[in-house]
């Protein structure tokens, strides 16, 4: 099923990419939402190569900025006015995300004059550095329950939705500045962005780090971007898995909350709820409506209703790659393969696969500029085995699913004795090394 759910992904994918990433492709809509693209931009990155195609669509998206302001679409064929949260920041995520995709200096530059003045459009409309103004989508089309008299619905504020992303688009902002070495604009950003997530920790969480909305969107997003202080993190990251528990290990987020909720309980150390919420196959799931028949990603997590009726005809697509975003999680983390700012477009590549006994194997490769990357790694209850190739010209650090390094060999020797790798450290449950490029077939002693 989870084979089924990245070939749904792709497919959705295939349906949409037709000159601009269209929502869906078989109604009237059928239109460039900047949502939707922003949200599956790394997804669509790890499927097929999105560089060009991008960058043109950005371009498109530039030249329909009023005083900086990102219409909902792209062209703007509805004529109405733009700047919803996480709608708009297309404009500095997804220039961001096809930088570390393909280390396209290039198109960063291109794109800088609008992403700074996206961030300025918003920055106008800020009272004390909030941006709690305006029209917004918000965390669209997420669960909602039929019945809910515990007061645990997934309705997430929307201003605190437009506070995060706004504090990420500022992130965006600074980390394409500092690539450009625009110094300046790095220090004042910066600047700003402390305010931004001062303001939002001081309107939208109480002092022990509470949110206003409770629900796993608003936690997903918080801990995300980085919103809430450090030392508040742990704790948050708690109250996010004991909701996913209340809803009995399901997810309740919509098309903001989606794509970042398995990365954020991964990196928090919660791996095997990520995994249970991917395995999920009863609504609301991923693999719900692949149970159901679905060759594509739906638009709506019921779009097909257990009984088999259909949600409203007004607006129920079965092509809509929205969703589908998790195919992002399943390569960086379920695979492990990933790319690191110092060297983009996979010239330093990240290797850190995240096991989980729910699968006796997992393998992926990916067609970078510089060659095919791979990882696999396959597992039973007496030795875990990776596998990873590392193509010319590039070099990876490579986490080991490991306790110690004397567990480890490569190529059936211990790793301690091989002089090509270079151990860095121990971090967490893994060992840390470098390789350059070739094949590495590891064997770990569970």
């Amino acid at each position: 099923m989870v084979n089924q759910l990245q070939h749904n992904i792709q497919w959705g994918q295939k349906g949409n990419f037709l000159d601009v990433p269209t929502d869906c492709p078989q109604r009237d809509e059928r239109l460039g939402w900047t949502g939707d693209a922003q949200a599956f931009a790394r997804t669509a990155a790890f499927n097929m190569n999105v560089n060009n195609f991008f960058a043109k669509w950005l371009q498109d998206l530039e030249a329909d900025q009023i005083d900086g302001l990102v219409p909902h679409v792209i062209p703007n064929v509805l004529g109405k006015g733009g700047n919803s949260a996480g709608w708009a920041d297309a404009a500095t995520i997804i220039p961001w995300t096809m930088y570390l995709s393909y280390g396209d200096k290039q198109l960063l530059q291109n794109q800088y004059s609008s992403m700074k003045a996206f961030v300025e459009s918003v920055r106008h409309t800020t009272k004390n550095d909030l941006w709690n103004s305006g029209f917004h989508y918000g965390d669209w089309l997420f669960y909602r329950p039929f019945d809910d008299n515990d007061g645990r619905s997934a309705v997430t504020d929307k201003y605190l939705i437009a506070q995060c992303f706004y504090a990420n688009s500022v992130q965006m902002l600074v980390n394409a500045a500092t690539v450009l070495g625009k110094q300046n604009d790095v220090i004042e950003y910066s600047s700003l962005l402390k305010r931004i997530k001062t303001a939002f920790n001081k309107e939208y969480v109480t002092s022990t780090g509470r949110p206003v909305s409770g629900t796993q969107t608003a936690y997903t997003l918080a801990l995300q971007f980085d919103m809430l202080p450090e030392s508040l993190q742990k704790q948050a990251a708690e109250r996010l898995v004991e909701n996913i528990k209340n809803y009995n290990t399901h997810l309740t987020t919509g098309f903001l909350g989606t794509p970042y909720l398995c990365h954020v309980l991964t990196r928090f150390g919660y791996d095997s709820i990520a995994y249970k919420l991917l395995l999920r196959d009863d609504y609301p799931s991923w693999l719900y409506p692949i149970k159901m028949g679905a060759t594509t990603i739906w638009e709506r997590w019921d779009g097909m209703k257990p009984d088999s009726s259909f949600q409203t005809p007004g607006m129920n697509s079965f092509n809509h790659y929205a969703y589908g975003a998790i195919g992002d999680w399943l390569y960086r983390r379920m695979s492990g393969i990933d790319t690191y700012e110092d060297g983009p477009g996979y010239k330093h590549i990240k290797i850190q696969p995240h096991v989980d006994t729910n699968f006796s194997n997992v393998a992926a490769s990916l067609k970078t500029y510089y060659g095919l990357v791979t990882s696999s790694w396959s597992v039973d209850s007496a030795k875990l085995k990776l596998k990873v190739g590392i193509p010319a010209n590039t070099w990876a650090t490579v986490f080991i699913p490991a306790k110690d390094e004397k567990l480890i060999t490569e190529n059936g020797k211990p790793l301690l004795s091989t002089s090509d790798i270079k151990i860095l450290r121990k971090e967490g449950d893994y060992v840390v090394i470098t390789v350059g490029s070739g094949g590495y077939s590891f064997e770990i002693v569970r």
